[in-house]
C-alpha cells in the first residue's frame, strides 16, 4: 500500500457515507457504503482477504474518495444511485435496473395510492425511496386501514361517473371503498383523505399511531392476540420509519450544488451534481488564497472552473449565499426544506474534506500545519506576534492548605513537558488566589530575566479578571507589560479577558484556537493538582511520623523519599522497614503506628 493511500485512509471520518476506490489510471473500481467510513475502508487493508476477487481488488486500489451523508439509509440510497450511474467493474449487487420502491399518489381525479419502482414524470407525487419494502408495505397497510380509497384503475372523470359507466366492486361491499366510481363519494371528501395521507407519508402520523394502539388494545381485550400482534408489528415498523432522504428527491432535477468552507489561507469548495433527484457526482477541491479573497469571490471562480471541468450544462445552481454568475444561470439560495438540506450536506462534505487535509498535512508537512495553527491563533486572539511559545498558570489549594501553582509551557501548539514548573507558595497565607498568582508570575519571569532566557509570546492565566489583574501587577513591576501578550480564560463560559477590557471575548466553540487554550488550561490544572496532592501526602506522613518517639528528621526524610505515603509505611513489613532505616528504628515505627490504630 502506497504512503498516499495510507494517509488517505488514516484521515477518513468516522461517519456514514459512500466510498469509491480508484486504480493507478484513476478508473473507478468499486463503490461501497459504510456506517463508519474509516473502519470500513480500513478493514480491506487490515486483514488478508479470503475471497480471491477481493484480494485482486485491494491490490489495484491506489486512491479513495468518499461522500459523507447523514444516515446509513442515505448511504444505502446514494450507493445505489452511483453504482447504477457508473457501473464499477467490481460491483455486482446493485448493477441491475431494479431500484428501491416509492409510494405514489397518482395525479388524477380520485387519486390512487400505490407502491411502484418506476418514477414517471406526469405530475404525480412520489415519496421515498424506501430501503425496506416491508416498511413501505406497512405504511400502505396503515393507509388502507384508516382511509377508504379506491384500488381500481378506472378513469373517473366527471362524464364517466355521471353517465354510470362503472359499477361498484367488491371493495365497496366489504367497506374498503366508498364508491366514487358511481358518485357515492364527493371529490372534496376524497381529496381531504389524500391530504391526510400526504401528512402520514411525510412522517406526521402521531394521531394515526394512537388510533392503531387503541385497535391493538381492543383486540387484546377480546383475547384476539394474533390480530393484536399483527397491529403491533405494524406499529413497530412505523415507529422506526424515516420519511425523508437527503440524497434522493424526485422534485430536484438537473441541478448543481456548491458550497464553501474557508480559513486564513485556503478555501474548500464542494460540488454535487444532481440528476433525476439523485446525487450522481461529488467533488471537493482546495483553493489557495492569494489576496485575501472573500468566500463569495472564491466560490464564483470555483463554480466556473468546476462546471467547465465536469462539462456541466445545468441551468440552476444551489449555493449557501448569493453569487454573481451572469443572467444565463438561475441562482437559488435555499432557506428550508430538501433544497436547504442538500446544501447543508454539501457544506458538511467541504468541512470533512478540510479536516482530512489538516490531518494529512500534519503527517506529511508538520511545519505547514504549525504555521497554519499559529496564524489562526494570532488572528483569533488579536496578537501582534504568532504565539510559538505560550505559558499558562494555575493555582491549587484546599481551604488555603498546601497552596501551590503550576506553569505549563507549549511550543508550536504542543506541550513541552520538560519545561513544566511547579511552585510552592511562600509569601501568601490562607486561600488567596489573587496574591498567589501575583507571586508565581513574578517569580517565574524574574528568574527568566536573570537567566537571560527567552520570554513567551503569550501568557494564559486560568481565571477571570481578578487573576489577570494580579498577574499584570507582577508584569508591571518587572517592566514587562506590553512586551508579552497576556489573557485570562474563565472556566464557566470559556470567556477570554484582555487587560483593560471589562467585556470578554468569546471564541467559536469548535475553533482550534479555543481547543489549544483549553488544552493549556487543563494541563496547568492537572499538573498543579498532582503537585498539590504530593505535598498533602508528604504533610500527612510528617504529621503522623513526627509524633513517634525516637524518629528524627533524617529518618522521616528517608521514609518519605522511599514510601511516599503513610499507608505504604503502615503496610510495609518489618524486613522492608529494617532494610531502609535499620531494625531498631523499624521497631519504633511499627510500635508507634500500632498505638495510633
Amino acid at each position: 500500500m502506497s504512503e498516499v493511500l495510507k494517509i488517505q485512509i488514516k484521515t477518513l471520518p468516522n461517519s456514514p457515507g459512500v466510498y469509491q476506490y480508484y486504480d493507478k489510471e484513476d478508473q473507478l473500481l468499486y463503490i461501497g457504503k459504510a456506517i463508519d467510513l474509516k473502519k470500513r475502508v480500513s478493514s480491506y487493508f487490515n486483514k488478508t482477504q479470503e475471497n480471491g476477487k477481493t484480494r485482486v481488488l485491494v491490490s489495484k486500489i491506489r486512491s479513495v474518495k468518499h461522500i459523507v451523508v447523514s444516515t446509513e439509509t442515505d448511504a444505502l440510497l446514494l450507493e445505489n444511485n452511483l453504482i447504477k450511474k457508473y457501473q464499477p467493474r467490481y460491483n455486482v449487487m446493485l448493477k441491475d435496473d431494479k431500484t428501491y420502491p416509492w409510494i405514489c399518489i397518482k395525479k388524477e381525479r380520485f387519486p390512487r395510492v400505490f407502491l411502484t419502482r418506476k418514477v414517471i414524470k406526469d405530475g404525480s407525487e412520489y415519496f421515498g425511496p424506501y430501503t425496506s419494502v416491508k416498511t413501505a408495505r406497512a405504511l400502505l397497510d396503515l393507509i388502507q386501514e384508516l382511509f377508504q380509497l379506491r384500488s381500481c384503475n378506472f378513469d373517473l372523470n366527471e362524464e364517466n361517473v355521471n353517465t354510470g359507466k362503472y359499477k361498484v366492486c367488491l371493495d365497496y361491499h366489504i367497506g374498503n371503498c366508498k364508491g366514487p366510481c358511481e358518485g357515492f363519494q364527493a371529490e372534496q371528501d376524497y381529496n381531504s383523505n389524500i391530504k391526510a395521507i400526504r401528512n402520514l407519508i411525510k412522517g406526521n402520523f402521531k394521531s394515526s399511531l394512537e388510533i392503531f394502539q387503541k385497535i391493538m388494545i381492543g383486540f387484546a381485550e377480546k383475547m384476539e392476540f394474533e390480530e393484536a400482534q399483527k397491529i403491533k408489528n405494524k406499529l413497530d415498523l412505523l415507529v422506526n420509519y424515516q420519511s425523508k432522504s437527503t440524497v434522493v428527491n424526485p422534485s430536484i432535477n438537473n441541478v448543481d450544488v456548491f458550497s464553501i468552507i474557508s480559513d486564513e489561507s485556503f478555501g474548500y469548495v464542494n460540488f454535487f451534481k444532481i440528476a433525476n433527484g439523485s446525487i450522481i457526482q461529488s467533488h471537493t477541491t482546495e483553493i489557495k488564497k492569494k489576496l485575501d479573497e472573500t468566500d463569495k469571490e472564491l466560490l464564483e471562480l470555483s463554480i466556473i472552473e468546476i462546471r467547465q471541468r465536469f462539462s456541466s450544462v445545468s441551468k440552476e445552481i444551489y449555493v449557501p449565499f448569493e453569487v454573481d454568475l451572469g443572467e444565463d444561470l438561475k441562482i437559488t439560495v435555499p432557506k428550508l426544506g430538501d433544497k436547504k438540506r442538500i446544501v447543508e450536506l454539501s457544506e458538511r462534505n467541504a468541512k470533512y474534506y478540510r479536516q482530512e487535509r489538516f490531518k494529512q498535512i500534519k503527517i506529511v508537512d508538520p511545519d505547514r500545519h504549525v504555521k497554519r495553527i499559529m496564524a489562526q491563533m494570532k488572528k483569533d486572539l488579536r496578537l501582534s506576534k504568532e504565539p510559538r511559545h505560550i505559558e499558562c498558570f494555575d493555582n491549587s489549594n484546599i481551604q488555603g492548605t498546601n497552596p501551590v501553582a503550576a506553569c505549563v509551557v507549549f511550543r508550536d501548539g504542543k506541550p513541552s513537558k520538560k519545561e513544566y514548573r511547579n511552585f510552592n507558595i511562600k509569601t501568601v497565607e490562607g486561600p488567596d488566589d489573587f496574591a498567589s498568582m501575583e507571586e508565581v508570575v513574578f517569580r517565574r519571569y524574574k528568574r527568566l530575566l536573570e537567566e537571560g532566557a527567552n520570554l513567551p509570546q503569550l501568557i494564559v492565566i486560568d481565571g477571570g479578571k481578578g487573576q489577570l489583574s494580579s498577574a499584570l501587577k507582577s508584569l508591571d513591576i518587572l517592566d514587562l507589560r506590553g512586551k508579552i501578550a497576556i489573557i485570562g480564560i474563565a472556566k464557566r463560559l470559556e470567556e477570554i479577558y484582555y487587560p483593560g477590557d471589562p467585556i470578554p471575548m468569546y471564541l467559536d466553540k469548535t475553533s482550534e484556537t479555543l481547543r489549544i487554550v483549553q488544552f493549556l488550561r487543563n494541563e496547568a490544572h492537572r499538573f498543579g493538582i498532582i503537585h498539590h496532592r504530593n505535598n498533602r501526602s508528604k504533610g500527612a506522613i510528617k504529621s503522623e511520623l513526627e509524633q513517634i518517639p525516637g524518629i528524627g528528621k533524617q529518618t522521616l526524610e528517608t521514609l518519605l523519599q522511599y514510601y511516599k505515603s503513610v499507608k505504604r509505611v503502615k503496610d510495609a513489613s518489618f524486613d522492608s522497614l529494617s532494610s531502609i532505616i535499620g531494625p531498631s528504628k523499624a521497631k519504633k515505627v511499627q510500635d508507634g503506628l500500632l498505638k495510633k490504630l
